[in-house]
């Protein structure tokens, strides 16, 4: 079992959003990473920070992609921050991956500075969203197979866009 497509991208890109409705059109459940790391910790992404450190967190985002690839067949949308783990950049090889690319001024306006985005909390937003931007995009681009810019874009539009790249070629479930 594989995930049909896992979705990636910053916060704002609009993962969960265009992960919703690729899913709707292809007739498959959307799964969202984030949720299970909020069942597995039994409270909100903003407090396992708050309480546990970022370190916990990311130890439980690996595990929830870890099984996310392994057991669900739908599409799959990953935190923001996935990629930083080397294990699961690994265990992304071989999967339909789009990345979901928004430009620094859009994903601002788009998450505006939500306090339930712990990362982006702070002093000045825009320039620590500048560093995760810089900190992520080769990363994103290194796992990606489809890459949209969504800036411009309806969400319904992106998903044409992925869908008109279609799966990989060697994709055994495509």
């Amino acid at each position: 079992m594989s995930p049909r497509y896992v979705v990636l991208g910053p916060p704002g890109a609009g993962k969960t959003t265009v992960g919703t409705l690729l899913a709707e059109r292809l007739g498959v459940a959307f799964r969202d990473t984030d949720d299970d790391v909020v069942t597995t910790a039994g409270k909100p992404i903003s407090d396992v920070f708050t309480d546990d450190g970022e370190p916990a967190f990311r130890a439980m985002e690996e595990e929830a992609v870890a099984e996310g690839l392994k057991t669900h067949d739908g599409v799959l949308a990953l935190g923001g921050g996935a990629v930083l783990s080397a294990a699961t950049r690994d265990r992304l090889a071989g999967h339909t991956v789009v990345f979901l690319n928004v430009g620094m001024a859009e994903g601002v306006r788009r998450t505006g500075m939500s306090s339930a985005r712990p990362l982006l909390a702070g002093v000045n937003p825009r320039a620590t969203f500048k560093a995760l931007l810089d900190a992520r995009l080769p990363l994103y681009r290194e796992v990606a197979t489809i890459e949209v810019t969504t800036d411009d874009l309806t969400p319904e539009q992106v998903v044409d866009a992925v869908l008109g790249h279609g799966p990989r070629r060697d994709d055994p479930d495509a």
